[in-house]
C-alpha cells in the first residue's frame, strides 16, 4: 500500500496521542491501541521516507504473554518451530517456537489500520524539531497538539555512554540460491567461524527452499563497520555451507549500543513520554527489543491517555531497570573480562542452561534464581582473573 504522502488532512492538528518515530516501538503501540482504543485520534510521524525502515525483527514465541497472542500471531510472516546454536564444543535444537517480522510487512499493518480512521493519519518525512509532552512541532512550521507525546525516536543517545559499551555490528544479505539450500529451522548463532573483531557469528534463517538471510554479527568493542568485508565473510560462509548464492534481494546493516552502564530516564508530566531503544527499553545484552517494546504497547493500550500523561511507563520502570542491572553486569563482563577472540566461550556456556532460562533472559524477565545459574558455576573459558578481580580491563 502506497503511503508516500500523508494520509490524513494536512490541515488537522489536534490529536489524542502523536508518535513520533515510525520504527518498532510505535508501529506496535498504533497497532495495539488500534484493537483496544479504536477510537482514538493517532497521528504517527516518521522523519523518513517510509514506516519501520529496513529491518528484520524476529521474536520467540514465549516474548509474548496470553494477551498479546492475537496481536502477535498477526504480525509474523516466518514462524519455525525450533532454532539452533552452533559452538565449537557444542550444537543444540532448542524446542523454542521463533518467528520474523521485517519492516515492509509491520508498515502495511500499520498503515491499514489508520486508514479509515476519523481524525488520524500517518506523514513521512515529517521531522520534529521540538517533541513536548503536548505537542511536536515539525521543521516545516506545524506544530501538532496532543493529550500526550510518546517519543521512541532510536539508539542515538545511547552514543554518550562512550568507554561503557561495547557495540552489535551487523550486516545482513537476503539471498535467493541455485538449488534448496535443506535448512528448515533457523541458526540463531553459527560461532564456528574465525572470532574476528569479537564474538562473531553467523545468523541464518530460512525464509523459502532457495531463499536466505544470511547475518554477520559481532559483539565488538569498536563501533565501525567495515560493510564490503561483513559481505565477503557472508560469501565466503555460504560457499562453505554449500549455499550458491545466485542474487541479492536485499541488505540491511546496523550498529546497536550494548552498553554496561545507565538507566531508564523516570518520566515527568512536563515532558513527553520516552519509550523505544531510545528511551533505555532494550536488552542491553542482544540490543534485542521486541519482548519489551511489545510490553510498552500492550501497557499504552490498555492506559487512558490522562495515566499516561501524568505517569508515562512508571509502573513498567522499576522491573525493566532491575533487569537492565544484571544485564549491564553481563555486559561489562563479556567486553572486559574476556579478550575479543574469547568471548564466545561465554555464549557458549550460556547455551548450556535450562532452556527456560533461556527464554526469559531473552524476554529480559530473568528470576533471582535464573541469574543465580547465570553466574555460579565453572567460569567460561578464557576468563582474566585480573579483569575480573583486579580491574584490569583485557583489551
Amino acid at each position: 500500500m502506497d503511503i508516500s504522502r500523508h494520509v490524513f488532512d494536512e490541515t488537522s492538528t489536534d490529536f489524542d496521542l502523536v508518535l513520533v518515530g515510525g520504527g518498532l516501538q510505535n508501529g506496535l503501540i498504533a497497532l495495539a491501541l488500534r484493537r483496544r482504543q479504536p477510537a482514538l485520534r493517532l497521528c504517527l510521524i516518521e522523519s523518513g521516507p517510509a514506516l519501520a525502515g529496513n529491518h528484520t525483527w524476529c521474536f520467540h514465541a514465549s516474548d509474548a504473554g496470553p494477551e498479546d497472542a492475537e496481536l502477535v500471531a498477526g504480525l509474523a510472516e516466518h514462524n519455525w518451530q525450533s532454532y539452533r546454536v552452533l559452538f565449537p564444543r557444542l550444537e543444540r535444537e532448542l524446542a523454542t517456537g521463533y518467528s520474523m517480522l521485517s519492516s515492509e510487512r509491520l508498515a502495511e499493518l500499520v498503515t491499514k489500520a489508520f486508514v479509515g480512521a476519523p481524525g488520524s493519519g500517518i506523514e513521512l518525512n515529517a521531522h520534529a524539531v521540538d517533541i513536548c509532552a503536548d505537542r511536536v512541532v515539525l521543521a516545516d512550521g506545524r506544530v501538532l497538539r496532543a493529550r500526550a507525546v510518546i517519543d521512541a525516536t532510536g539508539p542515538e543517545r545511547h552514543e554518550l555512554l562512550s568507554g561503557k559499551s561495547g557495540y552489535q555490528k551487523f550486516v545482513g544479505l537476503e539471498v535467493r540460491t541455485h538449488t534448496a539450500h535443506g535448512l528448515t529451522s533457523p541458526i540463531l548463532m553459527d560461532a564456528r567461524v574465525e572470532q574476528q573483531d569479537g564474538f562473531r557469528f553467523l545468523y541464518v534463517l530460512p525464509l523459502a527452499e532457495d531463499r536466505l538471510l544470511l547475518e554477520d554479527t559481532c559483539f565488538s568493542g569498536s563501533k565501525e563497520l567495515d560493510y564490503d568485508l561483513f559481505c565477503e565473510r557472508i560469501h565466503a560462509y555460504a560457499e562453505e555451507q554449500g549455499y550458491a548464492i545466485d542474487e541479492l534481494v536485499r541488505a540491511e546493516k546496523g550498529v546497536l549500543p550494548l552498553p554496561w552502564a545507565g538507566s531508564v530516564p523516570p518520566h515527568h508530566a512536563d515532558q513527553p513520554i520516552r519509550a523505544g531503544y531510545g528511551g533505555g527499553w532494550f536488552h542491553p545484552v542482544t540490543g534485542y527489543s521486541f519482548p519489551i517494546a511489545l510490553r510498552i504497547a500492550s501497557f499504552i493500550a490498555k492506559s487512558s491517555i490522562d495515566q499516561l500523561r501524568a505517569e508515562g511507563l512508571t509502573s513498567l520502570r522499576s522491573d525493566q531497570e532491575r533487569q537492565m542491572k544484571f544485564a549491564y553486569r553481563l555486559n561489562k563482563m563479556l567486553f572486559t573480562w574476556f579478550a575479543p577472540q574469547e568471548r564466545y566461550n561465554v555464549l557458549e556456556r550460556f547455551y548450556t542452561l535450562d532452556e527456560g532460562i533461556i527464554r526469559r533472559f531473552y524476554a529480559l524477565q530473568l528470576t533471582g534464581i535464573d541469574r543465580a545459574r547465570v553466574l555460579v558455576g565453572r567460569p567460561p573459558r578464557g576468563m582474566s582473573y585480573k579483569a575480573a578481580f583486579l580491574g584490569r580491563n583485557v583489551s
